[in-house]
């Protein structure tokens, strides 16, 4: 019998051994790989090379990072060197921009693709690479990979918490890392309005007074300035941001610096919508969005559409409101918001944007080819099967598991959960599509996102905590090779000293005493 047991654990090991060897130390899981002999030594003799000078930020952005990393002042050349790290731009089969081929040996790396999100994708998994090694003899790879979804979001709520542009931009850091390009960045609510509009300074002076805490905080929002710096620095990262600006509802700290504009509210979500029965509401928020849509060139501007009953009863005691569906033969309060949000995306049409959504906009019939719903109430697939037979694209980030807000471990106190559910690591690692959406309606399914609401997320550890390591999780699932929990553990322990070097406060799988959970 000891024998077995001593058998069976020498087994257990080998196996892992050679589950080690196989895969490569990347996150996500590239989509093919091979492991070749030898390894490739990065050094000071090493070089960057480009054949194409549309690859310049690419490989200025390497210089800076392997400088960064491993105190290397590598050079950028004309020409291929005896050990270099080459960018090759190249035609390739099919239109994933972000598809990218990795070949290593001792003599040099070789990186190509046909567009910079490619060449910017390889870099990445060569980076993951060069963390996994304990020196700088990098083990070498042949890779050929491209993401399954074109959509791999993430969204920060600033409105309840303000983090400020240094954090965002680590975020932005992390998210690149990890491969995923769309920055859902939730910037106005009931607690803070959190952008500088130029023709409604109040918004920002009066509307970012206070937060989810603390409603007598000083006034926090992102100069105009300080937005584009972002937004710059995430495209430097293949990074697209998608600004929300939340109507009808979610209204309450835009109408304390101009209540002319306020639809009212409930006892429980005072002045909490905007008033659609007032003409000048939709000039207003206009002139909003067209400040907005010069500062994100995204061609995407999401609009919220969320929670709208929550204080929308005011309504019913609106002159203007009464008079408009009288007018417009409207029926009831859900016919109004729909009017409503009809005119708002018309005027996001008229600046080349889409409208993007939450799923009770799925009501609402839109030009389907400049919509895109967020399906986030796992509790009501109708509303996703809804959105997919108005044949809209469609974001898939259902509460669980990517609600980052959630808790995700039995253990912890701090947070939601639903039903007693939560949203732990498997359960993010392990979302497919498929449990949602039939086939034929898959090609509509865009991609995946994680949404790190804050109303108990007040601190940078907390942030921390609830983001790392869930958002390798998403990551792994959104790339679209998620087949195999064990081995993204294994590739996962190698991610715990980056966080340790990072000083982030995050959440070890394999160690739960290490960082005990953090208050709000």
């Amino acid at each position: 019998m000891k024998i077995n047991v001593l058998f069976l654990l020498l087994f257990s090991l080998a196996a892992q051994l050679l589950r080690a060897q196989a895969t490569p130390p990347i996150i996500p899981l590239p989509g093919s790989y091979q492991e070749v002999t030898g390894s490739f030594l990065l050094d000071s003799k090493t070089t960057v090379y480009i054949n194409d000078p549309s690859f310049s930020d690419e490989a200025l952005f390497l210089q800076k990072i392997l400088f960064d990393m491993k105190r290397l002042p590598l050079s950028i050349q004309s020409q291929p060197g005896s050990r270099s790290i080459s960018l090759l731009k190249e035609n390739r089969a099919g239109n994933n921009k972000e598809g990218y081929s990795l070949k290593m040996s001792p003599k040099g790396v070789t990186l190509s693709a046909g567009d910079k999100e490619g060449i910017f994708r390889g870099i990445t998994s060569l980076l993951h690479l060069i963390s996994a090694s304990e020196d700088n003899s990098i083990s070498c790879w042949n890779i050929e990979d491209a993401p399954r979804y074109e959509w791999r979001g993430f969204m920060l709520d600033e409105s309840r918490h303000f983090f400020g542009k240094e954090k965002v931009k680590q975020l932005l850091d992390w998210m690149a890392f990890y491969k995923l390009n769309r920055f859902h960045w939730h910037l106005t609510d009931e607690p803070g309005w959190r952008i500088e509009i130029k023709k409604y300074p109040l918004l920002g002076y009066i509307g970012g007074i206070g937060n989810h805490s603390d409603s007598d905080a000083a006034p926090q929002f992102y100069t105009q300035e300080e937005i584009r710096e972002i937004v710059q620095y995430a495209a430097e990262r293949k990074i697209v941001v998608i600004p929300e600006i939340d109507m009808p509802g979610h209204a309450r700290a835009a109408n304390r610096a101009y209540p002319q504009f306020s639809g009212g509210g409930s006892e429980r979500y005072p002045e909490f919508t905007f008033d659609p029965g007032n003409e000048g509401t939709y000039q207003y928020l206009t002139d909003i969005l067209k400040e907005v849509n010069v500062l994100f060139p995204s061609e995407m501007i999401h609009l919220g559409g969320d929670e709208v009953h929550f204080g929308n009863g005011a309504w019913n005691h609106n002159e203007g409101i009464k008079t408009l569906m009288a007018k417009h033969n409207l029926k009831d309060l859900s016919q109004v918001e729909k009017y409503f949000m009809v005119r708002m995306a018309d005027s996001l049409f008229a600046m080349n944007n889409k409208i993007l959504a939450w799923d009770e906009m799925a009501d609402i019939s839109f030009p389907s080819e400049k919509t895109l719903i967020f399906w986030w109430r796992h509790d009501q697939p109708a509303q996703l099967e809804k959105a997919l037979e108005k044949d809209y694209k469609v974001v898939l980030c259902p509460r669980i598991p990517y609600y980052f807000d959630f808790v995700q471990d039995s253990t912890h106190a701090v947070g939601r959960r639903w039903s007693g559910d939560f949203a732990d690591l498997k359960k993010a690692y392990s979302f497919t599509p498929e449990k949602w959406v039939n086939g034929s309606r898959l090609e509509q399914v865009v991609g995946m996102q994680a949404n790190l609401w804050t109303e108990v997320i007040a601190t940078t550890e907390r942030f921390e905590f609830m983001t790392f390591p869930r958002i390798t999780a998403l990551s792994e699932a959104a790339w679209g090779q998620n087949n195999d929990y064990d081995d993204y553990l294994e590739r996962l322990k190698l991610q715990i000293p980056l966080y340790e070097k990072g000083d982030l406060y995050f959440f070890n799988p394999f160690n739960v005493s290490q960082t005990p959970e953090p208050k709000r």
